[in-house]
């Protein structure tokens, strides 16, 4: 094969694994997950599926069901995110800690920030809700992209990573 030929494969694989792929879990740490996150998540976690995409300035965090008929799972989602975004905004994040632990990545830096170094907006979608997290200091967009990993590690079945999902309601 000419070094052409070979470079040309190494970039095509290069690019085709992601640069920051989150490791999943261990399957106990999942089962851990699953049963704190029943007393904090009123929705059913296999009817739903977490969707966090980071963004420049942050990111956002979705929670979609999976059959888009199913308006109790709706309304839950939306319920939860209306009260945990509240939460936030308020520089309350007890209740990730509650799921993930008081060490989970990026926690203890949006904890810190000061209000409205973070910009917290709460979005109805028509299969779920989703929540919106923007700055302008590098330390917390830093601890959000954290904090998002940490979450699609301890949420691996249950949830995805940057998802088209997202832009289709935009």
């Amino acid at each position: 094969m000419k070094p052409l030929t070979i470079a040309f494969h190494c970039l095509v694989l290069l690019t085709a694994i992601p640069a920051h792929a989150v490791e999943k879990a261990s399957e106990q740490r999942l089962d851990a997950v699953v049963e704190r996150g029943s007393h904090v998540m009123p929705f059913d976690l296999e009817q739903t599926t977490h969707v966090f995409s980071k963004t420049e300035d942050g990111g956002v965090q979705q929670v979609i069901v999976k059959d888009p008929n199913n308006a109790e799972q709706i309304n839950l989602i939306r319920r939860h995110l209306t009260k945990i975004s509240d939460e936030f905004k308020r520089g309350d994040f007890s209740n990730p800690a509650k799921i993930h632990g008081d060490t989970m990545p990026g926690l203890a830096e949006l904890r810190k920030a000061k209000p409205n170094q973070i910009a917290i907006v709460y979005k109805e979608l028509p299969d779920g809700a989703e929540i919106k997290y923007s700055s302008d200091n590098p330390t917390l967009i830093n601890a959000i992209h954290q904090w998002f990993d940490a979450q699609l590690s301890d949420h691996a079945r249950h949830a995805v990573s940057g998802h088209p999902h997202h832009q289709m309601h935009q």
